[in-house]
């Protein structure tokens, strides 16, 4: 049985939803290891960046979104910006990328949750493409293996969740692979 491929439209706002919830699977790992660590803030605290007030404490997603905002408007993005920067940049990317994997998924005959194995691994490559050619990021080789493998396996989540969110709100058509 073939299965009726969604309109653009719908492939990227289904994309988007499961890039939402590919984030948020990337996240849950994030904060797992997060408090195996030591942190001892809640999940909501933590995911939403409570606590950061400036860019000198902020994430790669918070001084990306500095740069563009300063790029774009030529006006100084004050530190008290810094954690709606990271969040709306963090989660725009998610939900931005899976938006891009809507199309492509909704484009092929088939879709398969395995996908987000390579999907997930390009969005790992290019976040080191993108943040390193802004500075926001050391160049991948100069990571150790076990950082570079922590981050990647967080976006292999994010790809595996992406895809599988992506099949299930398509609903029946596909057999399962």
């Amino acid at each position: 049985m073939t299965r009726k491929r969604p309109t653009p439209l719908g492939a990227v706002f289904g994309g988007m939803v499961a890039g939402a919830i590919g984030t948020a699977a990337m996240d849950a790992v994030w904060y797992r290891r997060y408090r195996a660590g030591g942190g001892e803030q809640g999940f909501a605290a933590w995911e939403l960046s409570e606590g950061l007030d400036s860019w000198e404490d902020a994430a790669a997603p918070a001084r990306f979104g500095k740069r563009l905002w300063e790029g774009v408007f030529q006006e100084e993005l004050p530190d008290e910006r810094a954690r709606l920067a990271n969040n709306l940049v963090h989660w725009a990317t998610g939900v931005g990328y899976g938006g891009l994997f809507g199309v492509l998924a909704g484009s092929a005959r088939r879709r398969r949750r395995r996908w987000g194995i390579p999907f997930g691994a390009a969005v790992w490559v290019n976040s080191y493409v993108v943040l390193g050619r802004a500075g926001l990021y050391r160049s991948m080789w100069d990571y150790d293996a076990r950082t570079l493998w922590k981050d990647l396996s967080a976006h292999l989540a994010y790809g595996l969740a992406t895809a599988a969110a992506f099949r299930a709100l398509a609903g029946p058509g596909d057999p399962v692979s």
